[in-house]
């Protein structure tokens, strides 16, 4: 795992019927789907580029998403559908400027107003493996039609 975050944007509670999602984020090519194929869904963003969203093709959860910053390298898993969740708990919380006034955040868990500086909160390992990917997420964002979502 690359990272975990727990975001309450706007956007994303809107999108999850929920006041914030837990994403893990980890490399594409380290996902394994046990049964099936997930049903691929492009839904719009507060970004305007979309997001694909990867549903159980049975019961149609969420189980995880590509970002626009990410592209197809990164996948985004929803903790919440993983086995042993309790395992995977928020390294950092983000966008919290949007959150509900009656969210929590524990005290010892960093939290920022909108996005981060990955070189600032990642620890050393997952930032080697981030620059590992990072070309290949710049090439493929440079290639993307900017007018396109």
């Amino acid at each position: 795992m690359l990272n975990t975050y727990q975001p309450p944007l706007i956007g994303c509670q809107r999108e999850t019927g929920s006041s914030f999602a837990l994403n893990a984020v980890i490399e594409a090519d380290l996902v394994t789907h046990i049964t099936g194929k997930p049903e691929l869904i492009l839904t719009p963003s507060l970004s305007g580029k979309g997001q694909t969203i990867a549903r159980c093709p049975k019961c149609h959860v969420a189980i995880w998403s590509n970002y626009t910053g990410g592209g197809p390298f990164l996948r985004f898993i929803r903790v919440g559908t993983l086995d042993q969740p309790d395992r995977l708990p928020p390294d950092i919380h983000i966008y919290t400027s949007s959150k509900q006034p009656w969210v929590k955040i524990p005290p010892n868990v960093p939290l920022v107003d909108e996005f981060y500086e990955l070189e600032k909160y990642w620890p050393t390992r997952s930032l080697e493996r981030w620059h590992v990917i990072a070309p290949k997420v710049q090439a493929y964002k440079a290639s993307q039609d900017p007018t396109c979502i």
